[in-house]
């Protein structure tokens, strides 16, 4: 189980990770970029993830994992169950997830 408060923390540990609303949620951006938002209410964390590594973590853990239902969840945003998610698991979607958006290093 993730709380708010160590999605909150994990998210800002990274490198130039920066916290901002986005309508009623909380985003975590890299350069203005989000790479995952947190729905306080229904206590679901949203990845962006490609289209592998999306499928990898839906197939694995198809109950903590699962594309948002729409065109949004095409394009790789991936729900999180935060309420069921193991700690390390959750530790590795983030990371993927920043990476995902992160400009690439040249």
């Amino acid at each position: 189980m993730i709380t708010i408060e160590a999605f909150r923390t994990l998210a800002l540990a990274l490198p130039e990770a920066t916290e901002e609303p986005h309508f009623e949620k909380i985003s975590f951006r890299i350069k203005k970029k989000i790479f995952a938002t947190i729905d306080e209410k229904k206590n679901l964390g949203v990845f962006k993830f490609n289209e592998i590594d999306q499928s990898v973590f839906c197939a694995s853990s198809e109950m903590i994992f699962y594309p948002i239902p729409n065109k949004w969840g095409k394009q790789g945003w991936t729900f999180v169950d935060l309420a069921k998610v193991p700690t390390e698991m959750f530790e590795d979607a983030l990371s993927i997830s920043y990476n995902t958006v992160a400009p690439k290093k040249r």
